[in-house]
């Protein structure tokens, strides 16, 4: 009997079928319209500011300048440590040379033990054709015993101090390959800061950079004003000690002009590195640098304190500890402005609330309001 089959009818054949692909359709057309949409929106959305990006950059400065003070502290250490090596491995050198003085003396002496065959005085009267030969010589052996002696113990002292500067040599060779590697590893910092802070700049538009120079003047307009306030308030305190009869204090202060002089040493040797300070405006920031031709931040003022004879150590975390402490309102010229809580970045005072700095890269020495950035501290060195 022949079997009777319903056709199967297709869903897209059938009006409710249609309507369903069709709602299906737009359906995914909407998904992929959102989607599309999502995707253009993404990379907008991340994309920064240009003040995040100005906040971004200025802190990756920061970064590189802390990164700058410890490359210095490497360098300082591994310059010194270098010396020391030299130094060691030239006395032990020379040490060497005594060493094979003595060894040289005691192969005379064996020499001659070694001629008389090593008999003893008896034998040798025995054979000697001269008896009055036998008794010089004796003499003369007598001498030579003394002698090689004194040569056997110069020659243990000569090898035991060979041995302990040999020792004194490794040990600080050690600390300097120790000392290389940090220095190494602080120049790959310092350069990637910097190459991160450039890939940040270059991906801004011209648009974009024109807003980042504005938001840089209104920043140190504002330090600019604040300096001329304090400036102001500082000739103020001025002339009323003055006028209540305490006489001037002397010197320029923090708002004091940058002219003047008390004769006093410290004040007469800021003047004079302030001096040199001042003459290197223009030069390039290139970190690591302690001159003539460029300047990192604390490379400029060992530079211009060196100018007045004074010594400076070569990191803002050490020339902080050296000379008085003084406080932002007794500023002189010449003083040393520290900025931020991790000390990585100073200026030399220069009056009037300003100050002469190496900024940072891509900049060159200039003079600046001392509030562009956080004041640390200061100190007056000489």
């Amino acid at each position: 009997m022949a079997s009777h089959r319903k056709p199967r009818t297709s869903v897209l054949a059938s009006p409710t079928g249609r309507r369903t692909a069709a709602g299906l359709t737009t359906a995914a057309l909407a998904s992929v319209t959102l989607l599309s949409q999502s995707a253009d929106a993404a990379p907008r959305a991340l994309k920064p500011t240009v003040e995040e990006v100005k906040q971004k950059v200025d802190d990756l400065y920061h970064q590189a300048e802390v990164a700058t003070q410890k490359y210095n502290a490497a360098k300082e250490r591994a310059d010194g440590q270098r010396h020391t090596v030299d130094s060691l491995l030239d006395a032990s050198a020379k040490r060497a040379e005594k060493m094979n003085e003595s060894r040289r003396l005691l192969g005379t002496f064996a020499s001659a033990q070694y001629r008389t065959g090593g008999m003893n005085p008896t034998a040798q009267l025995m054979l000697a054709k001269d008896p009055q030969q036998f008794v010089d010589r004796n003499h003369l052996m007598e001498r030579l015993t003394g002698r090689q002696k004194q040569a056997v113990t110069d020659y243990q002292e000569q090898q035991a101090a060979a041995t302990k500067q040999r020792a004194q040599a490794t040990r600080s060779l050690e600390r300097l390959q120790a000392s290389q590697a940090s220095l190494k590893e602080s120049k790959r910092s310092v350069q990637d800061k910097l190459a991160e802070a450039r890939q940040l700049l270059s991906r801004l538009t011209a648009q974009e950079k024109a807003r980042l120079a504005e938001l840089e003047r209104q920043k140190e307009a504002a330090a600019k004003r604040r300096a001329a306030e304090e400036a102001r308030k500082q000739q103020e305190r001025e002339r009323q000690r003055q006028q209540d009869g305490g006489g001037s204090t002397g010197g320029s202060t923090g708002g004091g002009s940058t002219g003047g002089s008390t004769g006093d040493s410290a004040t007469s040797k800021g003047a004079k590195a302030l001096a040199f300070a001042r003459a290197q405006i223009g030069k390039p920031y290139v970190w690591g640098a302690t001159g003539p031709t460029s300047y990192d931040c604390s490379g400029l003022t060992q530079a211009a304190w060196k100018a007045a004879g004074v010594d400076l150590p070569r990191t803002t975390w050490d020339q902080v500890k050296v000379g008085q402490r003084v406080a932002t309102k007794d500023l002189q010229p010449g003083d040393l402005v520290f900025f931020y809580d991790d000390i990585s970045h100073v200026g030399m005072y220069l009056g009037d609330g300003k100050m002469v700095h190496a900024p940072k890269p891509g900049a060159s020495v200039r003079e600046e309001s001392i509030y562009y950035m956080p004041i640390y501290g200061s100190v007056r060195p000489g």
